[in-house]
C-alpha cells in the first residue's frame, strides 16, 4: 500500500461539504483564490451530490488549476456521493485519497423531466427530439466522467458502466482502493 503524503498532515486549504450546486461553486472558487500560491494543497470534500453540471465545472477548474502546475491532493471524507465523485476524477488518481469511512456513490445521471405532447404531430416530434437531444448529451458526458474516475484503476469504463447500469454503486473507501479508484486511505 503506498503512503500517505506528509501534505495530507496538513490542513486543507479547501474544504467544501454539501450540496453540489451554485453556492458550492461560488465556494470553491472563493477558497481557492485564498489558497497558498506554492507547496501543496489539499481539497476536502463531503457531499451527497447534486447538480452534475456544476460538478463538471467544479471539475474544470481542478483541473485548469493542475494544468497550471499546482500540486493538488484530494481528501474524501465520511462520503463523497454522485456529482462529488465527478469533481473527485478531476485530481490524478494517485492524489485521491478517503478517509476509512468514506464511501463513494457512483451512478448514472439522472433525469426527471415531464413531456407534455399537444399539438401539431410535426411540434410535438420537435419536442421529443429535444429531449432525446438532452438524454444523448448527457450520456457522452456521463462516458467522458466514468472515463476520467477509471483511468489508471484496474476498472475498466466498461465493467463500471455494468456496475451502475441497473443501481446506485456504493464504494467504501478499502474497494476504492483495491480497485485503483484512489490513491490511499487516511486514518
Amino acid at each position: 500500500m503506498p503512503s500517505v503524503p506528509a501534505a495530507l498532515s496538513q490542513a486543507p486549504a479547501i474544504r467544501l461539504y454539501g450540496k453540489v450546486d451554485q453556492a458550492m461553486l461560488a465556494e470553491f472558487l472563493r477558497q481557492r483564490a485564498e489558497a497558498p500560491a506554492d507547496g501543496p494543497i489539499v481539497f476536502e470534500l463531503s457531499t451527497s451530490g447534486g447538480d452534475a453540471d456544476m460538478g463538471r465545472r467544479i471539475a474544470q477548474e481542478i483541473r485548469a488549476w493542475r494544468q497550471g502546475g499546482a500540486a493538488l491532493y484530494f481528501l474524501g471524507k465520511s462520503y463523497v456521493y454522485s456529482a462529488g465523485v465527478t469533481v473527485m476524477a478531476a485530481f490524478a488518481r494517485e492524489r485521491r485519497f478517503l478517509t476509512a469511512d468514506c464511501e463513494l456513490l457512483v451512478h448514472e445521471r439522472r433525469l426527471r423531466k415531464t413531456l407534455q405532447l399537444d399539438g401539431p404531430l410535426h411540434a410535438c416530434m420537435v419536442q421529443v427530439k429535444g429531449v432525446l437531444a438532452e438524454i444523448v448529451s448527457g450520456q457522452r458526458l456521463e462516458r467522458a466522467g466514468f472515463a476520467e474516475l477509471v483511468q489508471g484503476s484496474s476498472l475498466s469504463l466498461a465493467d463500471l458502466e455494468a456496475r451502475v447500469r441497473d443501481c446506485d454503486w456504493y464504494v467504501p473507501a478499502a474497494e476504492a482502493r483495491e480497485l485503483g479508484l484512489v490513491g490511499g486511505i487516511v486514518g
